[in-house]
């Protein structure tokens, strides 16, 4: 299997788990905490989706998707491409609002379709090249596209868990 075969394996998986993680939740159920101050499914789709649109376009030397429509308006946010999520507290967490499941499946696809079309045209050894100087030792392009597959597939672990939490909340007449 060459590099660009197995990134794209990995890559693949995410689409279907992050629209299990959120299919027919409504925006209350996006939008709940499993405890006060934690995260919410919302938010942890939007946040692993905005960590991939921000380093891909960083590869890309192109402007993130997040930007360049009304994706910041679905999720009741600006248009800030520095806003990738890290380190937000948890009212920064609260005023993350997607006005549906499909926004986010929406903005996670059109992210997704862009990784997709940069990693079919990877070959091994450009994976070696160094991407970001600012680590010791620096960060290859490799490495960084593990990285990014890494914190997706917590987060939407994370989420599919948090939604767990939240069916098992569900009255035993609801159905569910």
């Amino acid at each position: 299997m060459d590099v660009s075969d197995l990134l794209t394996e990995t890559y693949d998986r995410l689409p279907d788990l992050v629209r299990a993680a959120v299919d027919g939740l409504s925006p209350e159920q996006l939008h709940r905490a499993p405890v006060e101050g934690a995260n919410t499914i919302g938010w942890l789709v939007w946040h692993l989706t905005r960590v991939q649109d921000h380093h891909v376009a960083d590869l890309l030397d192109t402007e993130q998707i997040w930007v360049s429509g009304d994706w910041a308006g679905r999720f009741g946010l600006k248009a800030d491409p520095d806003d990738t999520g890290y380190g937000h507290s948890a009212a920064q967490v609260e005023a993350v609002r997607p006005e549906s499941a499909q926004a986010l499946v929406d903005y996670y696809e059109a992210v997704a379709s862009r990784t997709g079309s940069f990693l079919a045209g990877l070959h091994p050894a450009d994976l070696d090249r160094v991407v970001d100087e600012s680590w010791d030792p620096p960060v290859t392009l490799g490495v960084r596209l593990v990285s990014i597959a890494d914190d997706d597939l917590q987060h939407v672990g994370q989420a599919a868990y948090v939604r767990g939490l939240i069916e098992a909340e569900a009255p035993a007449n609801s159905g569910r």
